[in-house]
């Protein structure tokens, strides 16, 4: 049994409470058989006496197979929960009521939770008896719901606003602030992806007219080196027609302007949603709300001799952590290295098995290689999870919102690089260590290293972007929902075959029992599955610039889809109090300031964009000046690939038709006679650097201007804060000048 100290003074159970009639707070299930060992049905025995010297009732229910502990704690309880939080959570509760307000169903299950999970049997929490098999699970009861089902939980009110006010009465402000942010974030969403459009759409009205195009279209006399071992002829330019077309509608003049308009877009957004968040948490009475007061309020009701636990720092612990997520990160960039394996192994075998023809293996090792990077970052992201939880557990942390916090940057950073690793090797690496025709990179000595596409490594990161986000948008979110259905589908055949129950009050325990199952990440993994999402949306968007539309789209069936499964699908989650989104709002500034480092780079040294501007005014027909007449790129095709002379291939009898060919041409800047780093090359690398400098500083400026134009807190939410101060003190004066006169 539990210390002295533990039970609340003058607190006997009272098996008249009015109460009694009302809904339980908590209900815990145990296996019926499992209640014939005399062990197991003592421990549980030992655990509701336990809360029942703490203020709590319970009841027992059974059924044939299973034994359910209705739970519900008295009102003695709450009264200590309003003396120890004697301060008003805000503005607008000031005024004392008359009598004691009840006490919201949101805020009694928080409160009944967390003595539950702190509620300490012989030694034993609740987490051990469940784990040892004396419980078999716990969960709470879905009551009044009903509006909310109606309201929000319903398909065809996918283009309604969401009633964020009930959300937070049912699942807490926690909950509540996840779809609030959500709501923002997809409204946000509607400029962003009719922007990205747009610039994409702009391409089609060039898509016929470019000089680039029109000269690749019309290079039959160009002949393409042989790309790699799975490709042994020679190819015509003009073979890659189509796809130099393609990859014109995203790699154009209007890609630079759309990636300062989303770094501009990420910075509006992430303020004005600071001040959507002022005024809710305003509107909720938790401006003034302490965590950690609310922390040690419950620790109180719990135990009465509870000792207060203060921050520690350990620089040791801080490096050992440092040093096992740096490896951890190693490990998510050697999964990238991993990619690079497969796509030269893949190439090697597509080849030789001939599933393909020769143009369209490049094609094939790209989408393939998407999918296999899809079902690496499926198991990474269970790896990654059990490692964050196990560098927190050994972190120590203090409080349980504290070790939240931890986990939740420790979980991001290493699921960024098992997301995003594949996709700076695409950008920044692919097709840039190969070496060159007749002197080429090979893997193990043996498997030529992959080459970008042949329109060029925008179109690889553009498919790469397409089939990841695709990927994740549908099957994930057709996972999402069919998986928690189909499982509920089943349970709740299960049951009919075997023990309804005519008793209603059983009937209703056991319709929550066969709901699924709910945990500590129900709602976390919510929250990481649209930060990645953000990620995609806003990193590498220059190169993908429907991102934000296949986001949107996503996002309206992803509140529906989550509304469906809390209310219908799974048991209720515990309500958590909250005045804001936490670490996460850290997590979008990052991306913030990744993406525009990204974007920047992508733009520099993936795209086309800096060698057609630099041939334009240095190289091309315009360089002395405009020329009405010709077309400032005209030329520059030939001018951006170098010359490689046959004569020089270690092995020029693999090479289809080499005996006719003298010349070929490939994609680089190298001189014709020793194939070194030409002077364009140095030339070009200069001004790709200058522009990634120029670029980044521009767009963290205007995100520093925005974000200090924009101010988080509006003005009225200030001002109200402060006629509440100013009403308070004017109160205690008046009050303290009437005692006086007395």
């Amino acid at each position: 049994m539990g210390m002295e100290g533990d039970s609340f003074p003058l607190m006997e159970v009272n098996t008249s409470d009015p109460e009694a009639s009302e809904p339980w707070d908590y209900v815990l299930v145990a296996e019926r058989r499992g209640r014939r060992a005399t062990g197991q049905a003592h421990r549980q025995l030992q655990f509701l006496e336990e809360l029942k010297r703490k203020g709590f009732r319970y009841k027992i229910m059974e059924d044939r197979e299973k034994v359910f502990f209705g739970i519900r704690a008295e009102s003695r309880i709450f009264d200590l929960y309003r003396t120890l939080l004697m301060e008003p959570e805000g503005p607008g509760t000031r005024t004392q009521p008359a009598g004691p307000a009840p006490i919201p169903a949101s805020t009694r299950i928080r409160i009944v939770n967390f003595v539950l999970n702190n509620t300490t049997a012989a030694g034993d929490t609740l987490d051990d008896l469940v784990k040892s098999g004396v419980f078999e699970t716990r969960f709470v009861l879905h009551k009044g719901q009903d509006d909310l089902r109606k309201e929000w939980a319903q398909w065809r009110r996918v283009l309604r606003p969401q009633p964020i006010d009930d959300i937070r009465d049912y699942f807490g402000e926690k909950v509540a602030l996840y779809f609030a942010w959500l709501g923002w974030y997809t409204y946000m969403l509607v400029p962003a992806a009719a922007v990205g459009l747009l610039v994409f759409l702009s391409g089609f009205a060039l898509f016929n007219a470019s000089q680039i195009s029109k000269e690749i279209c019309e290079a039959h006399d160009i002949l393409l080196c042989p790309r790699g071992d799975h490709s042994r002829r020679y190819q015509q330019l003009s073979d890659t027609c189509t796809f130099a077309k393609l990859t014109h509608l995203f790699d154009n003049e209007g890609t630079v302007v759309f990636a300062i308009f989303m770094a501009l877009w990420a910075t509006v957004f992430l303020e004005i949603w600071k001040r959507q968040r002022a005024r809710v948490v305003l509107h909720w009475d938790l401006y003034g709300w302490d965590e950690d007061q609310e922390e040690m309020a419950l620790q109180l009701i719990n135990r009465l001799d509870y000792q207060l636990r203060l921050h520690q720092h350990s620089y040791l612990r801080s490096s050992v952590i440092l040093i096992l997520s740096v490896l951890m990160i190693c490990l998510m960039i050697g999964m990238a290295h991993l990619l690079v394996v497969y796509r030269v192994l893949a190439a090697a075998l597509f080849n030789s098995a001939l599933l393909f023809q020769e143009e369209q293996v490049t094609t094939a090792v790209v989408v393939t290689g998407a999918l296999f990077h899809y079902v690496v970052i499926l198991i990474m992201t269970k790896v990654n999870k059990c490692v964050a939880l196990k560098l927190c557990d050994f972190e120590k942390p203090r409080t349980f919102s504290e070790r939240e916090s931890k986990f939740t940057m420790k979980f991001f950073t290493l699921q960024f690089f098992a997301h995003f690793s594949s996709l700076i090797y695409i950008a920044f690496i692919l097709g840039r260590i190969n070496g060159h025709p007749g002197k080429s990179v090979r893997l193990a000595g043996l498997w030529k290293l992959e080459e970008c596409h042949l329109s060029g490594c925008m179109m690889d990161l553009f498919l790469q972007m397409a089939i990841i986000m695709g990927l994740k948008q549908t099957l994930s979110n057709c996972a999402e929902y069919l998986g928690p259905w189909l499982a509920h589908k089943c349970r709740l055949m299960r049951f009919k075959l075997g023990r309804a129950s005519g008793d209603p009050e059983l009937r209703d325990v056991q319709h929550n029992y066969l709901l699924n199952p709910v945990n500590t990440f129900s709602l976390f993994d919510e929250f990481m599955e649209m930060m990645i999402q953000y990620g995609f949306t806003t990193i590498f968007v220059a190169a993908f610039p429907l991102a934000p539309l296949l986001a949107l789209i996503s996002n309206l069936v992803e509140i529906r889809l989550d509304a469906i499964k809390m209310v219908r699908l799974q048991r209720r989650l515990v309500p958590r109090k909250a005045k804001d989104i936490g670490t996460w709002l850290q997590v979008l500034e990052t991306i913030g300031v990744l993406a525009v480092i990204a974007n920047g780079m992508v733009i520099a040294f993936t795209s086309e964009f800096i060698p057609r501007v630099v041939y334009k005014y240095h190289y091309g027909p315009c360089r002395l000046g405009a020329q009405p007449a010709v077309d400032c790129l005209t030329g520059y095709v030939n001018h951006s690939l170098s010359v490689f002379y046959t004569k020089d291939f270690q092995d020029p009898v693999q090479a289809e038709g080499s005996e006719n060919v003298t010349e070929c041409r490939y994609r680089d800047y190298r001189d014709a006679r020793d194939y070194s780093l030409s002077e364009q090359f140095w030339v070009l690398l200069a001004i790709r650097l200058l522009f990634l400098i120029l670029f980044e500083h521009v767009a963290l400026c205007i995100k520093l201007i925005a974000a200090w134009f924009v101010p988080d807190v509006p003005q009225s939410v200030k001002n109200k804060v402060l006629e509440e101060k100013y009403r308070a003190l004017r109160d205690k004066m008046c009050s303290s000048s009437k005692s006086t006169d007395v």
